[in-house]
């Protein structure tokens, strides 16, 4: 494990600025071993062969490490929806805020991730400041950065509410030089990604939170639903082929590296409201679209047909309309009969 030193901390000058551009860099190359040959040709009959003595026989080997993760995790992404753009983001911003309320979720993070007093915390993929907010409420110095420009926005607003002034915003992507932005090798205790590891390589993005971390590195993943993706809808509709189990790739690309994570699994309930049935298809609608852009045409078709049924059943009136939700949005008329619950994967591991 890494020496914890003096805190590290950009200078003013390149706090909440844009970092420069990525200069484009080769992909990452992916090699998968073939699978060994078991069967044999078909032919005339002939005298069966002697065995071979044991000594001479092949040894077993393992394959354990026949799959390269990366390769597939980017063609996973190459399947899904199109690429997370701040465009996107910046108009979601208005929608986000870290509130007052308790937030299970984060607090769960934190004590996993035993962030220790004093120590420098960088947030990729910060958003809105869930973590970076309480952070720099327990004194921690904080670079929180975000593609997103509205994201940092709102950022900006919940740290003047609350009065903090350790947390430093920078607009930053994955894809950016890092370093050129004031983010070198080793200038934080930990780094931290919060459920926003939504990258087309992701080896790079580990090794690069790995290069920045002087002690620990802390990330949560989907383990199958996702705040985009509804595995109960996918499932009553005909999907189950659709999901995406990312936290599995993480932990195979760290294991491959010898990285040994520490996985812990942490639960979020979530209620989705809406004005109508019509509009609860067309927003479940885009959620089938986007997470079953690999599937045929035909099958797709098919799963949105079975969709409005589906939701027939399944929808009922809210109590609570009109009543602000965890992000002070006014809830709708109407709910899914049950809550969903995503369960995020937290994987962490000391340097």
């Amino acid at each position: 494990m890494t020496e914890n030193t003096t805190p590290t901390v950009p200078s003013a000058e390149s706090h909440d600025a844009v970092c420069p551009p990525a200069a484009s860099a080769a992909p990452i190359a992916g090699t998968a071993t073939p699978d060994a040959q078991a069967g044999h040709a078909a032919g005339a009959a002939a005298p069966s062969p002697e065995p071979e003595p044991a000594a001479a026989q092949q040894p077993f080997e393992p394959l354990l490490t026949t799959r390269d993760w990366n390769a597939e995790w980017k063609e996973l992404q190459k399947a899904r929806r199109h690429a997370d753009d701040a465009t996107y983001w910046d108009k979601r911003s208005a929608t986000f805020g870290t509130k007052d309320a308790p937030n299970p979720y984060v607090e769960r993070f934190l004590e996993l991730a035993r962030i220790l007093p004093g120590e420098t915390v960088f947030d990729m993929g910060c958003g809105t400041g869930a973590l970076s907010v309480p952070l720099g409420q327990a004194g921690h110095t904080v670079v929180a950065a975000d593609f997103s420009a509205g994201m940092l926005g709102v950022l900006r607003e919940e740290l003047d509410a609350h009065g903090v002034t350790s947390v430093f915003p920078k607009q930053m992507s994955w894809e950016d030089d890092w370093a050129a932005c004031g983010v070198g090798p080793e200038s934080a205790d930990v780094c931290v990604a919060s459920r926003s590891i939504a990258v087309a390589d992701l080896e790079e993005a580990l090794l690069r939170l790995t290069d920045v971390a002087r002690r620990r590195v802390c990330i949560t993943l989907a383990t199958g639903s996702s705040p985009r993706t509804d595995e109960r809808v996918l499932q009553a509709i005909g999907l189950q082929s659709v999901l995406g189990r990312d936290y599995l790739y993480a932990f195979n690309i760290l294991a491959a590296r010898g990285i040994k994570a520490e996985a812990a699994y942490i639960e979020s309930t979530r209620s989705d409201t809406f004005d109508s049935l019509d509009e609860a298809c067309e927003d479940l609608g885009r959620m089938v679209e986007d997470s079953a852009a690999f599937v045929p045409r035909a099958e797709r078709d098919a799963a949105l047909a079975r969709l409005r049924p589906w939701l027939e059943g399944q929808l009922v009136e809210n109590e609570r309309a009109g009543l602000p939700d965890r992000k002070g949005v006014p809830e709708r008329a109407l709910r899914l009969r049950d809550p969903r619950t995503v369960t995020w994967a937290f994987l962490a591991w000391d340097k």
